[in-house]
């Protein structure tokens, strides 16, 4: 690589470098750039007041960390070319490039059947072609076609650069502690058995505060009942927008935005026309928020109301329960709003609901998390540890909440 080096001060890790031209080209390129306009969590702020990070930011660490198990890999005698070091870096920093607005709040109310991980590719093939075939081996890595699997591992897996960055920067905006994990010593045990990434024995307590940590800040953090009655409401907003545009109701958006509310564009879609690949590329956060506060004021009482309510933060009501909530509960929240507001079943949707959400730190029916023992002997996490807990954290966890807004209680 070049030894002329860029750097970035990162708050969580000092100085982040960028010691290669093309991967410097990548992050000023206008794709990338519209990561620092997409927050990584979304209104995560309206609960932690200082989650106001970017995917930008994100990608930039994640890089910065596969950077670091590359050198620790390649003193472990595990072979990794300029090329794959190029690549991967690449696969990393590109890894979110097809997330949309609000991240993975709005992920299926701006495109439909057609996953962030599907557009990030159509953006690698894209830029593919811009840069004249020079992150073909970045492609293959992020595809998982190419023939050094460890190297995917290192983008996606259960223990890939991605969640190491962004469990302790996520804990450091949002000041949630039990986020924080020792990825420097992760990082520094791992090595490669037989083309697969593994732990050494010695960072097994590592391994098991890491899984512990993913597991407190989905519920703390992630999965936080204030932050899904957050993003519910932005949900159901888009939602009604696009059924009013629908009826060609004359809304106002911007162009890019205007292009994905008044159509359904799908997977097929975005194959077909090259162009909406561009389009998306313009949205970001700003164009969802400047419609929202525009439609606060919309003649529409079901948009007006919601826009109101998420511009003034007046969130939802949630209930949260380990059982799904009856029938008779849901309707008798329904009931109340409409003998209230005089709504109809189909605006009563979008104020009174109960959906479920999931939670599970560590899936062995997936890639495994192998710890290597000194004796060359490989175990899974699950059993190598002598914490009981761990065996525990395998299973998924589900909970089920009620939403209705807040002043049906008065």
């Amino acid at each position: 690589m070049n030894k002329k080096q860029i750097l970035f001060n990162d708050p969580i890790y000092g100085f982040i470098t960028v010691p290669d031209p093309l991967i410097l080209e990548i992050i000023n390129h206008p794709y990338f750039l519209r990561l620092q306009r997409i927050r990584q969590l979304g209104l995560t702020s309206l609960v932690y007041t200082g989650a106001f990070h970017t995917r930008f930011q994100h990608a930039m660490g994640a890089m910065h960390l596969t950077m670091m198990a590359v050198e620790t890999l390649r003193e472990k005698k595990v072979e990794i070319t300029t090329e794959e070091e190029r690549g991967v870096l690449i696969a990393i920093l590109l890894h979110d490039i097809g997330h949309g607005p609000f991240s993975h709040a709005l992920e299926n109310s701006i495109v439909h059947n057609i996953s962030h991980e599907d557009i990030s590719i159509l953006f690698l093939e894209k830029l593919n072609k811009e840069f004249k075939g020079k992150i073909s081996t970045a492609l293959e890595i992020f595809r998982d076609t190419y023939k050094k699997k460890f190297l995917h591992q290192l983008v996606s897996s259960q223990l890939d650069m991605d969640r190491l960055d962004y469990l302790n920067r996520d804990s450091f905006y949002t000041g949630v502690s039990e986020g924080v994990i020792s990825s420097d010593r992760i990082i520094k045990m791992l090595n490669v058995v037989k083309d697969r990434l593994v732990v050494e024995a010695k960072g097994i307590y590592s391994i098991e505060n890491f899984i512990i940590a993913r597991r407190l800040m989905y519920w703390q953090v992630y999965l936080h009942k204030t932050v899904l009655s957050a993003e519910y409401l932005l949900v159901n907003i888009l939602k009604r927008a696009k059924e009013l545009a629908y009826n060609k109701e004359e809304l106002f958006c911007t162009p890019a935005l205007k292009e994905f509310l008044y159509n359904r564009h799908d997977k097929k879609a975005f194959e077909e026309k090259k162009e909406l690949l561009e389009t998306f590329a313009r949205l970001d956060d700003n164009d969802i928020f400047a419609s929202v506060k525009v439609w606060a004021s919309h003649s529409d009482y079901v948009l007006s109301t919601l826009c109101k309510n998420l511009v003034n933060r007046k969130l939802y009501k949630v209930e949260v329960q380990n059982e799904a909530f009856t029938k008779a509960t849901v309707n008798s929240w329904r009931k109340k709003l409409q003998n209230k507001y005089k709504l109809s079943d189909n605006e009563t949707d979008y104020f009174v609901f109960s959906h479920d959400v999931s939670n599970d730190a560590y899936r062995p029916d997936k890639i495994h998390i192998n710890i290597l023992y000194k004796n060359g002997k490989i175990t899974d996490i699950a059993q190598a540890s002598d914490q009981k807990y761990i065996v525990a954290l395998q299973e998924t966890v589900k909970k089920y909440f009620l939403c209705y807004p807040k002043e049906l209680l008065k």
